[in-house]
């Protein structure tokens, strides 16, 4: 279970998110959502601790993630950043490799058991038959695929990706989506595609320049209103069957 608790960080004298608190329950698929510039990437990066808030704090089943050591946190939490700056050669394998690191002793080698989990997680996302291609040869949407997978190796009960569907075809998407939410993994994402948050995410946070919007189950949240508001765009939504639709006008 993660616990937000008024969370606030600042560049200089800009404040980029203030005052956040949010919850994530075990096994839940939580989704934020805002547009560009509304704090969504700050806040997750303060949460996995690529950046350190002013204020606020972050619990991870009642203990201060902020007070955890790197290797500690990576066996409880997995990330996907947007950020991918793979300067070295490595193959795909070896990329998803990296996601049993924090399971392995200093300078311990892989087992076949490592090897395993690494073939599993590829074919998990369809990119089995890239096993030992260059990394750095495949596409944006290839790639994104293959840091998905390294996520699913290091075997975690939580997983925090930033923009996950980035670069990914609609198919993609929607696979890596309906992926995540069948692995019954605790996940906290931001999304830009309100469709998908509507469609996967049990709960969703709203952020509008660094505050929280508007909180609660999709349908409570995404409504006419805020899209105008947090968007400016106009919008018509309807449900059928229990699901939400979105055109936008």
């Amino acid at each position: 279970m993660l616990n937000v608790k008024n969370l606030t960080y600042k560049v200089r004298h800009k404040t980029l998110i203030q005052n956040i608190s949010l919850d994530v329950n075990d096994g839940e698929f939580v989704g934020v959502i805002g547009p560009n510039g509304s704090g969504k990437s700050t806040l997750l990066k303060n949460i996995y601790k690529m950046l350190i808030p002013d204020s606020g704090e972050i619990l991870l089943d009642g203990e201060s993630m902020l007070h955890m050591s790197n290797r500690q946190m990576a066996q409880k939490i997995a990330v996907v950043s947007q950020e991918n700056n793979a300067n070295f050669d490595f193959t795909v394998a070896e990329v998803v490799q990296m996601g049993r690191y924090p399971r392995k002793k200093l300078m311990e080698s892989a087992n076949d058991q490592d090897r395993m989990i690494v073939k599993e997680s590829l074919e998990m996302v369809g990119m089995e038959t890239f096993h030992d291609r260059s990394f750095l040869s495949l596409s944006g949407g290839e790639k994104q695929r293959v840091l998905i997978a390294r996520a699913l190796a290091q075997q975690t009960e939580m997983i925090i990706l930033d923009e996950p569907t980035n670069h990914l075809d609609i198919g993609s998407q929607m696979k890596t989506l309906q992926l995540l939410k069948n692995s019954k993994k605790t996940v906290l994402t931001a999304l830009h595609d309100l469709s998908f948050a509507a469609k996967f995410c049990d709960r969703v946070y709203a952020l509008c320049e660094g505050h929280v919007y508007s909180s609660g189950k999709p349908m409570e949240v995404i409504q006419k209103e805020m899209i105008k508001r947090l968007y400016g765009v106009e919008a018509e939504l309807f449900e059928r069957e229990g699901k939400l639709y979105i055109d936008y006008l």
